[in-house]
């Protein structure tokens, strides 16, 4: 399984959200390269990038803070956040991230979720954002009518390889991930899955690795030192984890 480590953008400066609440940040580093430089000084191969404002707005917005970590690490980059065109799709790839991820540009349409695994492979991953059971969208700030595991079985239908999916009750709240639901995933989807939300400690790392969940994204435990990233690599490798 591999380990994401998160780095959240508003401003080019590294932040975290409690359950996607833009009024709820606190800001970590001015520095974005610094932190995925220690990323990779405690063994990281991959980051997790949101640009929030793009997010929110539906164009991205921290495409240089983005560009300094590919030119400056050799990370695997994955990027979401107002991700909604083709075009830039292609923008991103151009700067040397690896995949980039579709949010509400997925959400809202079956058109683009096909022309986009179509076009692009595995270098387009789709992120569902749930929220009481539907997919969130906006920047989690809206709600659609999507229910959240219909709207997964239809991504896999489509053609897209990756599928990142986040309760953000859980999202930066330190109080520990849904594992019901990514049990409840695995167990309906072949595709491969990205956990994303809450995740606080490293039995659930080590649960998530045996549950056979592809990737697990970590964010405010690492920046909170809940987390040592090092031993999470470590324990998402181990082939002992005993299920929770």
């Amino acid at each position: 399984m591999t380990i994401f480590p998160a780095i959240d953008l508003y401003d080019g400066k590294v932040v975290r959200l409690t359950r996607g609440d833009y009024s709820q940040m606190t800001t970590y580093s001015n520095d974005p390269t610094a932190v995925a430089r220690e990323f990779v000084a405690a063994g990281a191969t991959a980051v997790h990038v949101i640009d929030l404002e793009g997010a929110r707005d539906g164009q991205p917005a921290n495409i240089e803070a983005i560009r300094a970590i590919a030119e400056n690490t050799e990370l695997d980059i994955q990027v979401g956040g107002g991700i909604r065109t083709t075009d830039a799709v292609e923008q991103y790839l151009q700067l040397g991230v690896r995949r980039v991820i579709l949010g509400t540009a997925a959400a809202s349409s079956a058109e683009v979720i096909s022309e986009m695994a179509e076009r692009f492979g595995e270098a387009v991953a789709v992120s569902v954002d749930m929220k009481d059971g539907r997919v969130a969208i906006k920047g989690w700030t809206d709600v659609s009518e999507h229910n959240a595991y219909d709207f997964c079985r239809l991504v896999q239908k489509l053609g897209i390889k990756t599928l990142i999916c986040t309760d953000i009750s859980k999202d930066g709240m330190l109080c520990g991930t849904n594992m019901d639901l990514y049990r409840s995933l695995r167990k309906q989807l072949a595709i491969n899955l990205i956990a994303s939300g809450g995740i606080t400690s490293l039995d659930e790392i080590k649960t998530l690795a045996k549950l056979k969940i592809d990737g697990a994204i970590i964010g405010r435990a690492l920046y909170t030192g809940n987390i040592d990233l090092k031993e999470a690599i470590n324990a998402a490798a181990g082939k002992d984890a005993e299920i929770q």
